[in-house]
């Protein structure tokens, strides 16, 4: 299963409250790969139930271009939970893509939401695991059982990393979620270094993208930049963005650097070449070139061009 899944690119996703439609209609006009209409934290609880008709206008009335329609719906363990999925589904399920699910914390999780829009699907004549599914990890149950999350249903497209509740759940201390602190400073490594990682291999493990947190300190645009190189540097192919100033820079450091790309357009070239000749690995200025060169070559490629 670790074939990437062919998708949308989501080097940013904003995220926008459900409870503001001013914001839900400027969020589908920036440049974000992707924008959500969030349900969970970002919504007062007197606001939720208000806040799913935002939704359905925004999915049936506003301009989305290219972005996939999506939204948040409050976590498994609440009341708000089963209703998120049914009165906007039911409502809006033909203009539906991603429908993202907080606080994953066991593969069953997942398999309850798979099954209500499965039936919700069947009921409304559309193609069962139409609509997708992404995943946030933000606790140490999540953590434990992240493997098994990313495999349990071919709706999931996604597993986002979530600083803030996972650091709570841990009882780690911090001043600010997905932002380097005091306790960074004196830590002597990255203290999310294995939770981000041990995400983003179950994510490639099942062929699927992992994404990371947001950066509550929307206007440290160079600690969001920094935070957005680490998780490219593990791998991740996004981040969410909190304020559309934090996407231009998201969607540069997830995408490939000219350089990089020059790279993989000359080792693909040298390795069609080589193959033509009928030789195997081959060099490339003062550097050997093979199978595993081709396969991070071509990646880059199909994510960029296509190819």
């Amino acid at each position: 299963m670790n074939e990437q899944k062919d998708g949308w690119l989501e080097r940013s996703v904003l995220s926008v409250p459900g409870s503001n439609w001013h914001m839900i209609e400027k969020a589908v006009t920036t440049a974000a790969d992707l924008a959500f209409i969030d349900l969970e934290d970002a919504v007062a609880p007197n606001a939720k139930v208000e806040s799913r008709q935002h939704v359905i206008k925004a999915f049936h009335s506003l301009d989305w271009g290219e972005k996939p329609r999506a939204y948040r719906i409050n976590a498994l363990d609440t009341p708000f939970f089963y209703r998120d999925i049914i009165d906007i589904v039911e409502q809006s399920g033909d203009a539906l893509d991603v429908l993202i699910v907080p606080k994953v914390g066991r593969p069953e999780d997942l398999y309850v939401v798979d099954t209500l829009l499965t039936q919700i699907e069947v009921a409304m004549g559309l193609t069962p695991g139409k609509i997708k599914l992404e995943a946030q990890i933000e606790n140490a149950v999540g953590l434990v059982n992240v493997e098994r999350i990313a495999m349990v249903t071919s709706r999931l497209e996604a597993l986002v990393f979530g600083h803030g509740d996972y650091a709570a759940s841990m009882r780690m201390p911090t001043v600010s979620i997905g932002a380097m602190d005091w306790w960074d400073e004196r830590y002597p490594g990255h203290r999310f270094h294995y939770a981000m990682s041990r995400t983003v291999v179950a994510a490639r493990a099942a062929g699927i993208r992992a994404i990371d947190s947001p950066l509550a300190d929307y206007k440290d645009l160079d600690a969001y930049r920094k935070m957005c190189i680490i998780a490219r540097g593990l791998g991740y192919d996004g981040k969410w963005c909190i304020h559309p100033s934090q996407i231009a820079i998201a969607n540069e450091v997830f995408s490939p650097t000219e350089q990089e790309l020059q790279w993989a357009r000359e080792v693909v070239t040298a390795y069609q070449q080589a193959m033509a000749r009928g030789t195997g690995a081959i060099s490339m200025g003062d550097r050997m070139i093979d199978m595993a060169s081709l396969r991070m070559a071509q990646m880059i490629l199909k994510v960029t061009e296509g190819k």
